[in-house]
């Protein structure tokens, strides 16, 4: 069962964010120009099966409907953790259907870990 009073606590991205940061996740997964996706500073690579999604946050705007965002909760397979941000709908961070193809190829293994 969900603690609702976490819940209430944890309603915004930067909430979430100052969160996995005491944690030591402060590191985003971003994909580039070139559509690949990166570690940020790193110059490797990856493909969505060398990655897993371990939480999948979603924020909704109450006044403007722009205002919608996810946050992915990754790991690569040598055990660094960080995280994908997007907005969705009209403003996504992204243009085009690769990075959306990239995030629904990235298997998910939802861990309790990271409810909070």
């Amino acid at each position: 069962m969900e603690n609702q009073e976490n819940i209430d606590q944890m309603t915004t991205l930067s909430q979430v964010m100052n969160k996995l940061s005491e944690r030591g996740i402060k590191r985003e997964f971003r994909m580039n120009e070139n559509c690949e996706m990166k570690f940020e500073n790193s110059e490797k690579i990856y493909t969505p099966s060398e990655l897993t999604v371990l939480k999948t946050y979603r924020f909704e705007g109450d006044s403007n409907p722009d205002d919608n965002a996810v946050l992915y909760v990754v790991k690569d397979d040598a055990g660094n953790r960080g995280m994908i941000i997007d907005s969705y709908g009209a403003d996504s961070n992204y243009s085009g259907d690769k990075f959306d193809e990239f995030l629904r190829d990235i298997p998910v293994h939802e861990s309790d870990e990271f409810n909070f």
